[in-house]
């Protein structure tokens, strides 16, 4: 982990107007600046992004956060790469907490790879672009392939030598470890001795999502025999194929703002469409998905469309993984490319916009195809159609999330009309398969965790509505909004603004929201340990559901412009002025809901049977609670309750 000394370095240097610039045209407007949203299609701009309160917000899509959250969501990283990307881009050096030396060697290792590989993209494309070889070889094949020179850039893509040991004559000049060096599949040992092992071949290097490149494909020019196609890198420290696609580095934001994905198998496709303008596209080579390339996908849409060839090799490719997509929940489609071409040949045959349209128009929901090619070739056979019906049915029932049960219904219905069965028997028969795996993942629970269920039942629907209304949210972020803008302020000569509001919430019982008890916690912990809890700290808080939580709170529509202190020739006074006054009216108010409803739960009180003690005591403490109404409502002023 990154040690907090380090993360607290890079919060004070982060700009978020510098940091968002980088990604979306900004432009001022009065104290924020504003852009077109890069999460959401929009013609008129409202994006909006604060220097002062270092948050954005998104007033179309309603996507919001703060300069790390900005990267996480655009970018696709993961907090500590966010954190990694801006301790790089602020020269700040990061210390990482105490890791065992197992993992010390494992991060090492990996990092030496990702200094190979990167040694070794430039060499390739130096290979290229500049020597006579290469030119005559390799970029006259990718021209007449119909690739610019621009894409070739893009990709970054390079050729490796006929010479035996170019790179690895290179790499060991550079001093290198030949271990590593092996490691990354780039050269071989061969006879004692350090051999290349993609002669011959186009590079395309494999980027992950940060940009960094973590493997490569090797692809022969022209047909030899007895030699693969491609070769790919083995897997090591930094390369797990089962974990990556193709071009999603390039692909990200056009997904996330496009919501689909599209997929098809070959390198060369990717290239190929991107050129064209449809950049959505990555690639899987060729292989089965696996549950973490379509969590991969699932990142940025739920939405994925499958492209491949249209003979029968392409229809089988594109079922393989189905049953893990439908578990994931996302909606899969498939389009299959005519006349025996693949994406890259298709597109380059009939242009981008044909292509586009051929995709929106031949697109076919994923399940019924495979029920109508399972039909088709069944024919009259009995038992393929059993099988069929057995198949489609399994299928059907790995759609197990909640959002998804409309969703199964209708395949249900669709299906029962292309098989010609009851209704009512395929539903019964995916209930069946339903029960199954969840009987499986039952046998799978611990003890333990069956016991814990037991001890602690859900909570019922009456008492989640009873919850739900006894919370007055509004006001209560109100309270956490003074704790964190006014806090570390002096309420008076004993004591700080903190002090004085978490005394009185704790007190009062005020907070009731667990989000928000999240915050107050946390703010009581860093007290504790001596650190500042400011607002600025929460926003960049690890648990992105407390970040999220704290920029709920802001509000960007607050700030005024200097044009009226123009206009009026006077100072307006501030929150940070009048902050006693604001803290006082929300604490007033949530103590007066509080005593609300304990005069309701006495009055309540009142109508059940009691002896005349038990009465006098309950007619008293109505009089002290109403007592307590009317001080704190004069002390308030006027106050209106519904």
């Amino acid at each position: 982990m990154i040690s907090q000394s380090t993360i607290q370095q890079i919060l004070s240097r982060i700009d978020i107007i510098e940091i968002v610039g980088g990604f979306v045209k900004l432009k001022k407007r009065g104290n924020s600046y504003l852009g077109l949203c890069p999460f959401h299609n929009e013609k008129t701009p409202s994006f909006t992004v604060s220097s002062t309160k270092e948050i954005y917000k998104c007033f179309g899509c309603g996507r919001s956060g703060n300069a790390v959250s900005f990267l996480m969501e655009h970018e696709k990283y993961s907090y500590v790469d966010a954190l990694k990307f801006l301790a790089a881009k602020y020269n700040v050096t990061v210390e990482e907490t105490y890791s065992s030396p197992e993992v010390v060697q494992q991060r090492q290792t990996a990092d030496s790879i990702l200094i190979i590989n990167s040694f070794a993209q430039e060499f390739f494309k130096q290979q290229l672009f500049e020597t006579e070889e290469g030119k005559a070889v390799a970029l006259t094949y990718l021209k007449e392939r119909g690739f610019r020179e621009e894409i070739i850039q893009k990709f970054q893509l390079g050729y490796s030598p006929q010479q035996r040991d170019a790179f690895a004559g290179e790499a060991i000049k550079k001093q290198f470890n030949p271990e590593l060096l092996t490691k990354t599949g780039i050269v071989v040992e061969r006879n004692g001795e350090l051999v290349d092992n993609y002669r011959e071949r186009i590079i395309f290097p494999i980027h992950n999502p940060t940009g960094k490149v973590i493997g490569f494909g090797a692809r022969i020019i022209g047909k030899k025999e007895n030699a693969p196609k491609y070769i790919n890198t083995p897997e090591n420290e930094v390369y797990i194929k089962s974990k990556i696609l193709y071009g999603t580095y390039f692909a990200r934001q056009a997904i996330d703002k496009n919501d689909e994905c599209l997929l098809v198998e070959g390198y060369t496709d990717v290239v190929a469409l991107h050129q064209a303008g449809i950049e959505n596209v990555v690639a899987s080579g060729g292989t089965s998905l696996t549950p973490d390339q379509l969590r991969l996908i699932k990142k940025y849409s739920n939405n994925l469309t499958i492209l491949y060839d249209g003979d029968a090799a392409g229809v089988k490719a594109a079922m393989r993984g189905l049953d893990l997509a439908l578990e994931e929940g996302l909606n899969v489609h498939l389009v299959l490319i005519p006349d025996n071409e693949d994406p890259d040949s298709y597109v380059n045959k009939v242009g981008a916009s044909a292509f586009v349209d051929f995709i929106k128009q031949n697109k076919k929901d994923v399940i019924l195809f495979q029920l109508e090619v399972m039909l088709r070739d069944a024919g009259t056979d009995s038992t393929k159609k059993a099988a069929a019906v057995n198949t489609i049915a399994e299928s059907i029932s790995r759609m197990n999330k909640v959002e998804d049960f409309t969703r199964q219904q209708d395949y249900i219905h669709k299906s029962a009309e292309l098989l010609k069965i009851d209704e009512a028997g395929l539903h019964s028969l995916v209930n069946k398969f339903i029960r199954e795996r969840v009987t499986k993942l039952e046998q799978k629970l611990p003890r333990e965790e069956e016991l814990m269920q037991d001890q602690f039942p859900a909570e019922s629907e009456e008492d989640a509505a009873t919850q739900l209304l006894n919370t007055d949210e509004v006001h209560e972020r109100a309270l956490i909004r003074c704790l964190l803008d006014f806090g570390l302020m002096q309420w008076d000569e004993t004591q700080t603004a903190a002090q004085y509001i978490l005394a009185e919430a704790e007190e009062w019982e005020m907070i009731e929201h667990t989000d928000l008890l999240q915050i107050v916690d946390q703010y009581k912990q860093w007290l504790a340990d001596g650190l500042e809890p400011t607002t600025k700290n929460f926003l960049f808080h690890e648990d992105q559901h407390i970040s999220k939580t704290v920029v709920s709170l802001a509000d960007l529509g607050e700030e005024l412009s200097p044009n009226w202190i123009k206009i009026y020739e006077k100072p307006f006074a501030t929150r940070e002025e009048l902050f006693k006054q604001e803290t006082s009216s929300v604490i007033t108010y949530l103590k007066l809901r509080k005593i609300k409803r304990m005069i309701d739960e006495n009055q309540h009180d009142m109508e059940k049977p009691h002896s005349s003690d038990e009465q006098i005591t309950i007619i008293k403490t109505h009089q002290h609670l109403k007592q307590l109404e009317m001080e704190l409502t004069k002390e308030m002023g006027t106050v209106i309750f519904r």
